[in-house]
């Protein structure tokens, strides 16, 4: 672990508000949200659309507390390196506002909460998916990965793409293909999303020597990478209609529309590599490409959806 950056001498808190506000800001709660949506839906496909109020919550909030914990660990490993960075330095360790053993009890706090809250009512497996996902995402993304090769991204996506499986494995006791199919969806996901936020920052990460891929190879061999990326994503998206029948045709347009427009948004950047307002345009799409492939799995599997799109197939059967 690196050595701790010097804390300002004069306080950063006034009252208990500002202190819960930085232990908030440690945990990345905008990460949060979209992995909390990916885990919703897990569990809504896994349970075709019949998903339990207490279960969804439980589990949600399970996951929200494993996330928190791996995203307040790898701010604490990083801190060194946040500080230095632009976007990162006014972060609670860096700025001073959280020292760093209590940033670390924080996350073991957080982390046995969930395994505890998992375990105990939901199930083993859900639990141990996310425990799973935490030491991925600290041990071998943030500490074997992240500042040694440029393909960190690429295996530490794994991480990222935990917390579907974790939503199908509480309401199902156990992991399909389709439960597959949903965490490599994310993993294909991870590089262009993370690629698009590397170019739009490649000096900072430059500045502290971390090998993301467009420090290494350049902005257009990145921008190329992002594109094939998003042209194997979209068919893999379609595995959960053809061959699994999982989902239905109303997901499979809503796939093949939103995965089309990430293509060209993709294909721009690549005439553009150099453009950072074409990356920032890929980036924040890629994150409303996935909330909205979500939202196409839930509405794909409402009851009213199963039955026009059983209707509507009946004369061709």
């Amino acid at each position: 672990m690196q050595e701790s950056i010097s804390t300002p001498t004069r306080p950063y808190h006034e009252n208990l508000g500002q202190v819960l506000l930085s232990y908030w800001q440690l945990t990345k709660p905008r990460i949060i949200l979209l992995l909390l949506i990916t885990t919703m839906g897990g569990m809504w496909l896994g349970a075709h659309g019949m998903v339990e109020a207490p279960l969804a919550l439980v589990t949600l909030t399970g996951g929200a507390l494993a996330a928190a914990a791996a995203n307040a660990i790898n701010c604490l490993y990083d801190r060194d390196i946040d500080g230095i960075m632009e976007r990162t330095r006014h972060r609670p360790l860096p700025s001073g506002r959280i020292q760093p053993q209590d940033a670390l009890v924080f996350a073991c706090v957080l982390a046995l909460l969930s395994f505890g809250l998992l375990s105990w009512f939901v199930n083993l497996l859900s639990a141990s998916l996310a425990m799973a996902g935490i030491i991925f995402y600290v041990w071998i993304y943030t500490h074997l990965l992240k500042r040694h090769s440029p393909q960190n991204i690429v295996i530490g996506g794994a991480a990222g793409a935990i917390p579907p499986l974790v939503g199908w494995a509480a309401v199902t006791g156990d992991l399909s293909w389709a439960a597959w199919v949903l965490f490599g969806i994310i993993f294909l996901w991870t590089p262009p999303h993370f690629w698009a936020l590397a170019i739009m920052i490649r000096d900072d990460y430059a500045e502290v020597k971390v090998p993301m891929l467009p420090v290494v190879v350049g902005n257009l061999s990145t921008a190329r990478q992002i594109f094939i990326y998003t042209l194997i994503l979209l068919p893999f998206t379609l595995l959960l209609v053809y061959p699994l029948g999982t989902l239905g045709p109303v997901y499979a347009v809503w796939a093949l529309v939103l995965g089309g427009v990430f293509i060209t948004k993709a294909w721009g950047l690549v005439r553009q590599p150099d453009d950072r307002q074409q990356a920032r345009s890929v980036f924040k799409y890629s994150i409303l490409y996935l909330m909205l492939l979500c939202v196409g799995i839930l509405v794909d599997t409402l009851p009213v959806t199963v039955w026009v799109s059983g209707f509507l197939a009946a004369p061709l059967i």
